[in-house]
């Protein structure tokens, strides 16, 4: 490991615990930031409504006026996610709704990056929607740097992550995919924990200028253009104990390691993909059936270039 990462890990990794939340609002007061925290939602039903209510009820607060605005983001769920949000709290927008002069693309990078206009605080939280057993932490943790120190702009949550009943064992796509290409061409990076958590917070400046992959590659590719813009003193981490959630099949886990592996590609080289497809294979009464994927070749450029955008915080 680079000299510079282990000293960024000295300074820039810590624990929900060491900014206790009397520290935190009395920060946010004093520097008059808004904090919006995003659930993209996508058939969460079952987790969604619990997450919601708990934000709601330690961080929404009159004691607790930690986030000023909960927002769901549905991007076309079959069941009663929307629904369930609502009941517990949230303001519901669904995709479509955002941005509808451009047609959405499916994938939750486009869930994330069109939230950016259906927001307005000065730091924005990103929740997943399928976590189960959640701690208020997990948004207080993350956006608790960004209080509090004025040169920490992106902040990444990390977890242990158990795989059923077994420690540690999840996140593959991060120990087979992730972690081998950012030690080889970002070992900055090498040091986050969780580099494709889905809970993570940033400052809308920087979310702002960057691209956001429209699929599974937009956790990394956050995480690498954030490194080059602000630099690695600008990014941190905060452990917030343990993330419970649905886990995928292989297949789906495949499909998710060929989008990484994409947008790691083109920000090495800004490249082109022969061929933007993963083929995997299934058993069938048959025998094994080959089934064809296309990989995410879409990027939505940075909200700042946005016309509407622009308009909304010119207004």
């Amino acid at each position: 490991m680079l000299e510079e990462v282990e000293r960024w890990l000295a300074e820039r990794s810590w624990s929900a615990a060491d900014r206790p939340l009397d520290v935190l609002l009395a920060a946010k007061r004093a520097s008059g930031t808004t904090v919006s925290v995003v659930l993209p939602a996508l058939n969460e039903e079952p987790t969604v409504g619990t997450i919601v209510a708990t934000i709601r009820r330690e961080l929404m607060s009159e004691a607790v006026p930690l986030v000023d605005e909960l927002v769901v983001v549905d991007s076309g769920s079959t069941d009663r996610t929307a629904e369930v949000a609502a009941a517990a709290g949230a303001r519901v927008v669904h995709r479509d709704e955002v941005l509808p002069s451009l047609p959405a693309l499916p994938g939750k990078g486009e869930v994330l990056w069109r939230s950016l206009l259906a927001t307005t605080g000065d730091i924005v939280c990103f929740v997943d929607a399928d976590l189960r057993e959640f701690s208020a932490d997990f948004v207080s943790g993350i956006v608790g740097p960004l209080l509090t120190d004025p040169g920490v702009h992106f902040v990444k949550a990390m977890y242990d992550r158990p795989l059923g009943e077994a420690a540690g064992q999840g996140g593959r796509v991060t120990e087979l995919v992730a972690r081998p290409l950012l030690n080889l061409h970002w070992p900055q990076l090498a040091g986050f924990v969780q580099p494709l958590g889905g809970e993570y917070a940033a400052r809308r400046s920087l979310l702002e200028q960057l691209p956001f992959p429209v699929g599974y590659g937009v956790e990394l590719g956050l995480l690498v253009d954030a490194l080059h813009t602000v630099g690695l003193g600008a990014l941190a981490q905060v452990d917030v104990g343990v993330r419970k959630h649905r886990h995928q099949d292989g297949r789906a886990l495949g499909r998710m390691a060929a989008a990484i592996y994409r947008t790691a590609q083109l920000r090495l080289a800004r490249g082109h993909l022969v061929r933007p497809a993963l083929t995997q294979f299934e058993r069938t009464p048959e025998g094994f059936v080959p089934r064809t994927y296309a990989v995410d070749t879409e990027e939505r450029p940075p909200m700042a270039g946005i016309p509407e955008y622009a308009q909304r915080h010119a207004a």
